[in-house]
């Protein structure tokens, strides 16, 4: 179960910053936020963390699998 949850806030997180990507270009119109420049460059960035987030979130998985158990005595 580890990791999940960066990957879920990674894909959530490129969701949103398409959208605001989007709707700062003016391609999504009738929206508070079409033609707003600031969402144009804000989009991305949280696109690209999001990307991120879902990298980390897959190394963390990666990780708690090829960690083995510790043998008792």
């Amino acid at each position: 179960m580890k990791g999940w949850l960066p990957m879920v806030l990674g894909l959530l997180a490129i969701v949103l910053g398409a959208l605001w990507t989007l709707q700062g270009l003016d391609v999504l119109t009738d929206s508070v936020l079409s033609g707003l420049t600031a969402v144009a460059i804000i989009g991305p960035i949280v696109a690209v963390t999001g990307l991120v987030l879902i990298v980390t979130g897959m190394r963390i998985r990666t990780r708690s699998k090829n960690v083995r158990p510790q043998e008792t005595v």
